[in-house]
């Protein structure tokens, strides 16, 4: 059995992570280290990873947000493979050992996702046909909205030498970054079957407040500029992010943000020049 790192980041959540490092604890399989960074919580997330005792390692750091944390989990990780789980989520026992049994049949596979269930304000979601996973090589698929989640994946180690772990300048969507320029040159494989719970609707959620295109779209433009594509994958790339722009421009002038409308004006220009 190879070992797995598991990183768990967190601020001010006692309560979700506490069922978070459980689903962890009760995984059938064995040989798991749990990290888990603390990321400056003021309340009492802290008291509540201390009754774990050492079954769990936790580190604490000033708050920087959740890609540092991930990066500060990482850096401290002894295992060749890796494991997130947002501390608002929970794994259902097998998740882990399904996973590396797909990674033991899979030989040159790095990096594998599972399906997921949604639950909102209590209730169950059904994605939407935009949402579906795919498996494979799904570059062409991951460029319109983030179908990998964190929370789901297991990668090797190497793969973060590649291309580099979390850009911690984006304060949201820093996962659609780090599958973009992971699914541009690997496969990301799915097992087609639900082993996270994925909870959504609690105020603390950065994708409640945040406008998320904002961040696709300065992740596209970087890696454009990384010159690490295909020619076809830049083209893809490249009608996707004009595609963001639009829709983004308009919201920015319907909400009188001229300023950011003209920032994305002079994006689309140096676009279309590029392209002619």
């Amino acid at each position: 059995m190879e070992k797995i790192s598991v990183i768990i980041p967190v601020y001010n959540r006692p309560d979700f992570v506490r069922e978070a490092i459980q689903s962890v604890l009760d995984q059938t399989y064995p040989d798991i280290e749990i990290i888990v960074v603390n990321d400056g919580s003021t309340d009492n997330t802290a008291d509540v990873m201390d009754q774990f005792g050492d079954r769990i390692s936790v580190i604490y750091q000033e708050n920087q947000g959740v890609s540092a944390a991930r990066n500060t989990g990482l850096r401290h990780s002894s295992a060749q493979w890796i494991a997130f789980l947002d501390s608002d989520d929970i794994w259902l026992p097998e998740k882990l050992t399904l996973q590396m049994q797909f990674m033991k049949n899979n030989t040159t596979a790095r990096i594998c996702q599972t399906e997921e269930i949604w639950i909102k304000d209590g209730k169950r979601l059904y994605p939407k046909k935009k949402h579906t996973k795919k498996s494979g090589m799904i570059f062409k698929h991951c460029l319109p909205l983030c179908i990998v989640s964190p929370s789901a994946v297991i990668i090797h180690k190497e793969l973060f030498d590649q291309v580099g772990m979390f850009d911690e300048s984006l304060p949201a969507c820093e996962d659609y970054d780090l599958w973009l320029r992971i699914s541009c040159k690997h496969p990301i494989y799915l097992l087609d079957c639900p082993l996270i719970i994925k909870r959504g609707g609690h105020s603390d959620q950065l994708s409640q407040a945040i406008r998320l295109d904002r961040f696709r779209i300065q992740a596209l433009s970087k890696l454009l500029h990384s010159n690490v594509l295909t020619d076809t994958q830049r083209l893809e790339a490249e009608k996707e992010l004009e595609r963001k722009c639009q829709i983004y421009k308009k919201g920015c002038i319907k909400h009188a943000r001229l300023e950011e409308a003209e920032a994305i004006d002079r994006l689309l220009s140096h676009l279309i020049r590029n392209q002619n």
